[in-house]
């Protein structure tokens, strides 16, 4: 099985950030791929976004809810997602995750947090 193999029909991955110390944070994230990358999306001002600009290699493996493992880690480089491919990455992500996506984003915009998208790359 290849490394992107062991994403399909997973619901989460496990996004594993690094701190400025260089200890690992992996965060259980939703995700979909599109045209060999993969994106998550999360609120502007969380710690896996600030960790990503300060460092942008991350490791990422299928995991449950909860994070427990379901597949072999993968190295890759995250970038935040510009504006105008951020739209496409939402439309992706609702068509996944599908009514549970619109409470969850209805409940984010009631408490004022601004959505940004994180895309991972393979090197």
């Amino acid at each position: 099985m290849s490394d992107q193999e062991q994403f399909i029909g997973q619901s989460y991955l496990n996004l594993e950030t690094y701190r400025r110390s260089g200890q690992a944070m992996p965060t259980p994230v939703w995700f979909v791929e599109d045209r060999g990358m993969f994106y998550v999306r999360t609120i502007h001002n969380a710690g896996k976004v600030k960790r990503v600009r300060n460092q942008p290699q991350v490791r990422m493996m299928p995991c449950g809810q909860r994070g427990e493992p379901r597949g072999a880690w993968v190295e890759g480089r995250a970038d935040v997602v510009d504006t105008a491919e951020a739209d496409r990455v939402n439309a992706l992500l609702n068509h996944k995750y599908g009514f549970l996506k619109r409470v969850f984003d209805l409940f984010q915009r009631s408490r004022g947090h601004d959505v940004i998208r994180v895309v991972i790359t393979q090197p």
